[in-house]
């Protein structure tokens, strides 16, 4: 099972990695700190200090349409912002 799905990478994340060492993911809803911490560790061979998750609730949006409105939902997700050891970085673009 792929518990850690994708990087965040916004501004804000990557001021936060750089200054802090503190970067985010998108992660299996399922997945808990132990889990998303020992993953983060094997993935990229750093050592994690602390995990802290979010889960955002999927949220319906409408629109108005020429057959009348549309109603949908925006997909639900579990964030993961992940800690990491004094000095200790990762490279997203280094596999690009």
């Amino acid at each position: 099972m792929n518990i850690i799905l994708k990087p965040v990478i916004t501004e804000k994340m990557t001021a936060q990695g750089e200054k802090q060492g503190r970067y985010g993911f998108v992660v299996e809803k399922t997945a808990n700190k132990v889990q998303i911490k020992t993953a983060i560790e094997k993935l990229y061979g750093v050592s994690v200090v602390a995990v802290n998750t979010q889960n955002y609730v999927g949220k319906v949006k409408t629109r108005n349409t020429t057959q009348g409105v549309a109603i949908g939902r925006v997909n639900q997700l579990k964030k993961a912002i992940v800690t990491l050891k004094e000095g200790e970085t990762i490279d997203f673009y280094a596999s690009i």
